[in-house]
């Protein structure tokens, strides 16, 4: 971890000591986290996602486990299986 030396204004810095303990951290978290984000490049829709999995209302699904099957592998596993759901297109698209 480095150190970084800055000077500030004794305004901003009395802000930013304010930020600090009416989020309850202390002063060098805050200011990280500030620094970081001015330097985050991430696309907009990556900031979103961010800010909604901190609001705890992102929902994500989980990762399947295991490897993915390829689409051959999937067709193949559904021959035999009959025409059910060929069936049921057909009669859905018809309507």
């Amino acid at each position: 971890m480095k150190q970084l030396i800055a000077r500030v204004d004794e305004r901003l810095h009395r802000r930013l000591k304010a930020r600090a303990r009416s989020e309850g951290r202390s002063l060098n978290a805050l200011v990280t986290d500030l620094l970081a984000a001015g330097v985050r490049t991430d696309d907009q829709r990556t900031l979103v996602r961010a800010r909604l999995r901190e609001l705890g209302v992102l929902y994500e699904p989980p990762r399947p486990r295991g490897p993915v099957p390829s689409l051959d592998q999937i067709i193949k596993r559904g021959r035999g299986a009959g025409t059910a759901v060929s069936d049921a297109l057909r009669w859905d698209r018809s309507r």
